[in-house]
């Protein structure tokens, strides 16, 4: 089975050496639930935007365009029938791949095509519509064999170009001015760990402005002063009958480094389907051709070996000029992420209740993405991981790297959706079977509550703007599409203990 592996080695801090993976010629999405296609082209706010058009020649005065923006099919398809998942999988897989290869060539391209916009349409947009209309056609046409057409997929076509607003040279833009500015603190989302980001941002930073990426971002004004935010987190109150408790599973800091590009839950079977590199904690088996039964029996670094489950998130690199050794690797720089990987200095998984009532047990291989990887094109809708320091994590940022203040550290909080359906350890889109509990506390209807895994992760890295988490090229290194992924593979015996430790208002390891 092939599976990514990399030899630790020693620099600044522990890290370890990648092994060069394979670009995959198609790519696999896994696909939950049975049924027919339900595609709902971005009908509700919330759940997506307007699909895009090509921009006009008067959009792009006096901005400049900076990545490529494209409807989400992923998220649009809720179900596919379980005779069509296959395809339909690869098809999906292979559209991410299209955009990430436009935006290498819009990349290269960037300045002859802020002089000529029509060079965008001709040589970037033009051909991707064309890949991308082909790909939709194919998932209509294998949805078809066993269930209705879909009608109006072809609408998810269209791709444009997009300025970020933040750049230098775009309206609002303050990165590598050397000046710094604040804005005010949104509110905390229902989690009490979400808040929204500053609209300002602080100057200075990398490469005058050109982004720590070599132009791919982040850019200086995505930093903020922590100490400019005010404090903005608000949990909901517990009542009678709340399950109070916690379980707390020790899985280390990935100290032996397990990383690979790879994503089991949105790409199985397809190597680099993530297009950047993930932090592996826990089960060790875990790469884009691990089953469930391969999962049940990998080795784990967790130091109760009753969990196996797997524990994944983008690695976090300094923007420091230094190659990584997967420089010339996919995931790595052949997809425009690059610096050194951090170790995190700790990790924390915790698993906690609910404010109003009792937990039960999650389902065994129950899959949960909590965040968006393409929050930046795709809006905030799913953006929940939140970025703060140690000694201020009543101050959280979702749209913003934080910059700490010396003897601070920098903070990753990931509070997972702790609602689950009842049925299903997945679905179409990997998040229509859970949810989070809405603002009293309460699941949706028709939800339960289980045990929420509120996952903290904390880096040394010197003060200052000069870090990005990994990201889809078109993403732009941008904090707000940070994610986290989790798939419980608890044995029964200590998932129960977990449940009745949280239910009975205990803390236990």
């Amino acid at each position: 089975m092939p599976r990514s592996a990399r030899t630790p080695r020693t620099s600044r801090k522990k890290r370890s050496s990648l092994a060069n993976r394979a670009v995959a010629a198609s790519a696999a999405l896994i696909l939950g639930g049975g049924g027919l296609v339900a595609v709902n082209v971005y009908a509700s706010a919330g759940e997506g935007r307007p699909s895009a058009a090509p921009p006009t020649r008067a959009q792009n005065v006096g901005r400049q365009m900076s990545t490529i923006d494209c409807p989400d099919a992923g998220i649009e398809l809720r179900e596919v029938p379980e005779q069509a998942r296959g395809e339909v999988d690869r098809e999906l897989a292979a559209m991410d791949t299209q955009i990430t290869d436009a935006y290498r060539q819009f990349a290269d391209r960037k300045e002859q095509i802020s002089q000529d916009p029509g060079l965008a349409e001709n040589a970037v947009l033009g051909p991707l519509r064309s890949k991308r209309t082909a790909s939709l056609d194919r998932i209509a046409i294998a949805i078809g064999r066993v269930g209705e057409r879909p009608t109006g997929i072809e609408s998810l076509a269209g791709c444009s170009l997009r300025p970020d607003d933040n750049a230098p040279g775009n309206p609002g833009g303050t990165g590598g001015s050397g000046d710094s500015g604040s804005g005010d603190t949104g509110d905390g989302n229902d989690t009490g760990t979400g808040g929204n980001g500053n609209d300002g941002g602080q100057g200075g930073g990398n490469g005058g402005g050109n982004g720590g990426q070599a132009g791919n971002g982040p850019q200086a004004s995505d930093f903020v002063d922590i100490q400019s935010v005010q404090p903005n987190v608000d949990r909901p109150r517990q009542r009678r009958g709340a399950s109070r408790g916690t379980f707390t599973t020790d899985c280390g800091r990935n100290e032996n480094g397990k990383f690979n590009p790879d994503n089991v839950i949105v790409a199985p079977g397809v190597s680099n389907g993530a297009h950047h590199m993930h932090d592996y904690i826990g089960n060790q088996a875990n790469d884009a051709f691990a089953t469930d039964d391969v999962l049940a029996n990998g080795a784990t670094t967790c130091r109760n070996q009753g969990d196996r489950s797997t524990y994944y998130w983008p690695v976090l690199r300094l923007q420091n000029g230094q190659d990584e050794a997967d420089v010339d690797a996919d995931g790595g720089g052949r997809d425009q992420n690059v610096g050194e990987i951090q170790t995190p200095s700790e990790v924390t998984l915790k698993f906690v209740g609910s404010p109003v009532g009792r937990v039960t047990a999650m389902p065994r291989f129950l899959r949960i993405i909590t965040g968006d990887a393409k929050a930046f094109t795709n809006g905030d809708a799913n953006a929940n991981a939140s970025w703060s320091c140690t000694g201020f994590e009543d101050r959280q940022l979702r749209d913003k790297y934080p910059i700490c203040p010396d003897g601070s550290q920098v903070v990753r909080t990931f509070a997972f959706q702790s609602c689950w359906d009842g049925r299903n350890t997945d679905s179409a889109n990997h998040r229509t079977h859970v949810a989070f509990a809405r603002a009293d506390g309460r699941c949706p209807k028709g939800f339960r509550a289980i045990p929420q895994l509120v996952q903290r992760i904390v880096y040394d890295v010197p003060p200052g703007p000069g870090f990005a988490v990994d990201s889809f090229p078109e993403q732009l290194h941008k904090p707000i599409t940070d994610h986290g992924d989790f798939i419980n593979v608890f044995d029964q015996r200590l998932m129960q203990k977990m449940v009745r430790c949280i239910n009975d208002g205990r803390r236990c390891r």
